[in-house]
C-alpha cells in the first residue's frame, strides 16, 4: 500500500471514528464477495450459509450475480490486477479446471480449513473445494412419453417432434449427450455437430436459462430434456410431472465446487466462506431442495431425499467426470458451433 493509500485511511479512520462511523479499511476486511448464478443456488447460499454462518462471524457477505461464462471472463481479466473484485467463484468443476490452467486460482492451504477432513478424498483438489454433485440424466414427462427412454438417443425419435428441450446455457453438456448419441465419448464430441443439426430439424427448442426451460415443461411444451438429476429432482417438488433415466450411452457427473481468486482481497474471510460450505447442515439443505448430493461424509440425508436423487451401484459405478482437458481444448469450437450453427 502507498503512503497516500495509507494516509487516506487513516484519516478516514480518524474521521469515522470521530463521527461514531465503520472503519472503511475494516468494513472491506469483513467482506466477502462471492461470484454465483444466483436464482436458487444463491439463495440457497443465503439461507443455509451466508446468514447463518458467516453473518455471525461478522462478514458481510456480497453476491456477484451473473452466469458462468461473463464471470470466468472478469476472473481471467483481473489475473494481474492488484487486487480482484470476487473473493469466491462458484463454478462446475470443468469451468473451475479452466481457471485453475489459467492460474486464476489461488491454492489453497487446507490447514484453514476445519471440515477438509471430512470431504470424500475422491472430489478432493488443490484449488477448490468441493461443494455438491450430480449426474446428467435424461427427464421425460411419463403422461407424453408414454414408453420410458432408455437413453439419450430416444431424443432423436420423429414421434418427439418439437416436443425436445435445451436449456442454451448447458450448451457443453447438451452437446456431450448428442455427442454421445451419436457414437462419440467423453473425449470425442465431433460426432454432435451431425445429431444436433439432425435434432434442428425436427424442431428442438432452445430456452434461455434453465427456469424457462422448467416452465416450458411444466405447460407440457416439452416433453423431454438431458438435465441434472438434481435440479429434476427440484422442479418434481414443484409440481412438474416429470420422471428420469440414467443414460445408458454414459453417466456424466457434474460437480459445483467454489474456489478462492488468485488476487482475492479478503483471503481470511474467502477461507472463511469455503469452510462454511462443507458444513453438513447446509450441504443436507442443499439436496433436500436442490436434490445434488453432498460431497463431505458426515452429511446424512433423509431417506425419502436420498432415495430420490442416489445412483444405483451400478451407475454408481460407470459414473465419470468429464474429461478437461478435451473440454479446455475443444471448448471453442463447441461454443461456435452451437451458436452459429445449432441456434443460428
Amino acid at each position: 500500500m502507498n503512503i497516500t493509500r495509507r494516509a487516506a485511511l487513516a484519516s478516514a479512520a480518524i474521521a469515522a471514528a470521530s463521527a461514531g462511523l465503520p472503519n472503511p479499511a475494516f468494513s472491506q476486511a469483513r467482506q466477502v464477495v462471492v461470484g454465483t448464478w444466483g436464482g436458487d443456488y444463491g439463495e440457497l447460499l443465503r439461507q443455509n450459509i451466508d446468514v447463518p454462518l458467516i453473518a455471525p462471524q461478522g462478514i458481510e457477505v456480497l453476491q456477484d450475480i451473473a452466469n458462468a461464462d461473463p464471470r470466468k471472463t472478469k476472473i481471467l481479466a483481473e489475473r494481474t490486477a492488484r487486487r480482484g473484485t470476487m473473493d469466491v467463484a462458484c463454478l462446475s468443476d470443468t469451468d473451475m479446471n479452466m481457471m485453475s490452467q489459467q492460474n486464476a486460482l489461488e491454492t489453497l492451504d487446507t490447514s484453514k480449513l476445519s471440515r477438509w477432513g471430512s470431504v470424500v478424498p475422491a472430489l478432493r483438489k488443490p484449488y477448490a473445494v468441493p461443494h455438491i454433485y450430480s449426474a446428467l440424466v435424461l427427464l421425460y414427462n411419463p403422461s407424453k412419453v408414454t414408453t420410458p427412454p432408455t437413453g439419450f438417443s430416444d431424443m432423436w425419435d420423429p414421434k418427439y417432434r418439437g416436443r425436445v428441450g435445451f436449456s442454451d446455457i448447458l450448451y457443453s453438456t447438451n452437446t456431450f449427450a448428442a455427442a454421445m448419441a451419436g457414437g462419440g465419448s467423453f473425449s470425442d464430441y465431433r460426432p454432435s455437430q451431425a445429431k444436433l443439426m439432425e435434432l434442428r430439424g425436427l424442431d428442438a427448442k432452445i430456452y434461455p436459462s434453465n427456469e424457462a426451460l422448467a416452465t416450458a415443461l411444466k405447460e407440457e411444451e416439452v416433453w423431454m430434456t438431458p438435465m441434472w438429476l438434481a435440479r429434476g429432482y427440484m422442479w418434481q417438488k414443484a409440481g412438474i410431472p416429470l420422471r428420469h433415466v440414467v443414460p445408458r450411452e454414459g453417466v456424466y457427473a457434474i460437480l459445483f465446487e467454489a474456489a478462492m481468486t488468485r488476487n482475492s482481497r479478503n483471503k481470511e474471510a474467502a477461507y472463511a466462506y469455503l469452510d462454511a460450505m462443507l458444513r453438513a447442515e447446509a450441504q443436507v439443505a442443499f439436496a433436500d431442495r436442490m436434490g445434488y448430493l453432498p460431497t463431505v461424509t458426515d452429511a446424512r440425508l433423509p431417506p425419502a431425499v436420498a432415495a430420490a436423487i442416489s445412483l444405483s451401484e451400478a451407475d454408481q459405478a460407470r459414473l465419470r467426470s468429464p474429461d478437461y482437458d478435451y473440454l479446455i481444448r475443444s471448448h471453442a469450437e463447441i461454443l461456435d458451433f452451437w451458436n452459429r450453427q445449432f441456434k443460428g
